[in-house]
């Protein structure tokens, strides 16, 4: 049996002018992320978040970096902690998970193997 996920006030309205995702765009163009993409998946049904950012690191440091950078950030700015961080350990790709938000933070070549872009291809896409 599918359950549909309940919608508070507050994500029902999430949008890329949103505190929560202006300011993770914001913290990884300050920690020069490349290739920013961000995936509106509100109306995607089999989505697990309503929005998906993807970035890349040209290097492990920088990957950790990004991440570690974002969520300081996110933490100062909107008061909120990531419901969980995977991959700190690994050195090519770490998911930064807000539930309503999920940041994947790649290398370029783990980013072009995995292609999740194009697994979420019916999402409304933007380039930052």
């Amino acid at each position: 049996m599918k359950t549909t996920p309940v919608t508070t006030s507050e994500n029902a309205t999430l949008t890329l002018s949103s505190p929560l995702l202006k300011t993770i765009i914001e913290s990884i163009k300050e920690k020069k992320g490349e290739g920013i993409v961000s995936l509106d998946l509100k109306n995607v049904h089999e989505s697990v978040a309503d929005f998906f950012i993807f970035c890349e690191a040209t290097n492990i440091i920088q990957l950790n970096t990004i991440i570690d950078y974002t969520e300081e950030q996110v933490r100062i700015e909107c008061e909120q902690k990531p419901y969980r961080v995977d991959g700190k350990k690994g050195d090519h790709w770490i998911v930064l998970d807000y539930v309503d938000v999920v940041i994947h933070c790649m290398m370029p070549e783990t980013r072009k193997f995995y292609n999740l872009e194009e697994l979420w291809h019916d999402a409304n896409k933007k380039e930052h």
